[in-house]
């Protein structure tokens, strides 16, 4: 039994986090994959796109890090639109699809949270999350125009006191990518829990 177990976990490192994730300056990978979204629409990263570019985070209904960070996401939405900057949040938990994150558990959550001016969509088998190599939710990745990675990483240092934040990660590096900037720092590392993956 032990060797069995020890076999499992090998397995399921592999699987959750060893994927190659994409790096400073690498192109979007998969932007014109349809996903489903709350609002009944479907779209590609690729449509949700604007001029300077597009914000996408992994996301959940239920991950404690999720939910101690989201009070953030219709600011940060609004800094991405501000900057003609696309935002979208994206559901890889292809694991608790019938449960806590199915998509009418997803349409209750963005109703109650408010998430009314941006896209939270279903990425059917993680292979948006699988393309980038995320592992977590929460974890960001910021674009710029030409679909370009310029940061990615944790939202900010202080997920459990947006008032007590002193380094506003993704904030700053919106600011400096759309000032023409270099993004410093442009890698942080994503704090959350694991996207709940299918073998």
């Amino acid at each position: 039994m032990k060797t069995v177990a020890v076999i499992l976990l090998a397995f399921m490192s592999t699987s959750f986090t060893d994927l190659e994730q994409i790096n400073i300056g690498d192109k979007a990978p998969k932007t014109d994959l349809k996903m489903e979204s709350v609002d009944g629409k479907k779209a590609s990263l690729a449509d949700l796109k604007k001029e300077n570019g597009l914000c996408v985070i992994f996301s959940c209904n239920t991950c404690p890090y999720v939910i101690g960070w989201e009070d953030r996401y219709n600011e940060l939405e609004e800094a991405c639109s501000k900057n003609n900057i696309g935002f979208v949040l994206v559901n890889s938990n292809e694991a608790k699809r019938d449960g806590a994150d199915s998509m009418k558990e997803m349409m209750a959550h963005a109703k109650e949270k408010g998430y009314g001016n941006f896209a939270y969509v279903v990425d059917e088998n993680h292979v948006i999350a699988d393309a980038f190599g995320a592992t977590k939710t929460p974890d960001v990745f910021l674009f710029n125009g030409k679909m370009e990675l310029t940061y990615k990483g944790a939202i900010d240092d202080n997920m459990k006191q947006k008032d007590s934040v002193e380094q506003p990660y993704l904030k700053n590096a919106i600011n400096q990518m759309v000032a023409g900037e270099k993004v410093e720092p442009a890698s942080t590392k994503a704090i959350g829990c694991s996207i709940k993956r299918v073998s």
